[in-house]
């Protein structure tokens, strides 16, 4: 949806859970020397200034990033990874914070390929200046469900895919769903992570159901910060892989 900035929304503790499981799949997936390619259906900018107006509308990265950055000295092992990617990017911005295409090109290596969507125009401005000398990064301004389909199998048979979409319409939740199905059907050795928020609705609940029927051999993980209350409002987050 082409009113939907993440920037309002970057740094916050869905960021967190997502960022640390794509980080730890990548990790596990480069341990064959074979090409990976990744792809990012809904890539944002790509890296987002935690000062902006559109950052501290909300402050949400102060429940997110900002909370775990400041226990960093006392976070389990697992988790150094992650902090390590954000600490590499605050040198350069030190109140920045990446998405996902940036911590993907971090820990990706040279015979790896980047393939990344995204419809918002100023974010893909913003998208492109920032991978532009990356020679492994293809970005395309257009929908990256749509986009997919047109790489599966990619060249190397080794592929990560995330998907996803801001879920503002409704319409969103089914198409995650068919979109992949179809991938499985296409690659059915890829690599799929699929992020959803937790919000009082029946799209949301169904949703992880939903996939479960796709494929058994799959990961579910969710984060959630709060109870759910009244009809609205997102109490946390999952990733299914």
């Amino acid at each position: 949806m082409l009113s939907y900035r993440h920037a309002f929304h970057a740094g916050n503790h869905a960021d967190v859970l997502k960022h640390c499981v794509l980080m730890f799949v990548i990790d596990y997936l480069k341990q064959k020397e074979k090409p990976l390619w990744y792809v990012d259906t809904h890539a944002g900018a790509g890296a987002y200034d935690l000062n902006s107006i559109e950052a501290k509308k909300n402050a949400e990265f102060s429940g997110g990033i900002e909370l775990l950055f400041a226990q960093r000295a006392i976070l389990p092992p697992a988790l150094q990874l992650y902090i390590d990617a954000i600490e590499n990017f605050r040198a350069r911005a030190p109140h920045g914070y990446p998405g996902s295409p940036w911590l993907a090109a971090h820990l990706l290596r040279a015979q790896d390929r980047l393939r990344l969507f995204e419809m918002h125009p100023q974010d893909f401005d913003i998208l492109q200046e920032i991978m532009v000398h990356d020679r492994r990064v293809a970005v395309a301004a257009s929908d990256g469900f749509a986009g997919l389909k047109a790489l599966l199998p990619p060249p190397s048979r080794r592929a990560l895919v995330l998907i996803d979409p801001p879920y503002e319409l409704k319409e969103d939740y089914a198409r995650v769903v068919a979109v992949l199905s179809d991938a499985l059907r296409r690659f059915a050795t890829g690599t799929y992570m699929v992020w959803y928020p937790l919000l009082p609705r029946v799209e949301s609940a169904r949703l992880p159901e939903r996939l479960a029927t796709l494929n058994h051999n799959a990961l579910r993980i969710e984060l959630r910060i709060d109870e759910p209350r009244g009809d609205f409002g997102m109490y946390g987050s999952g990733m299914y892989v």
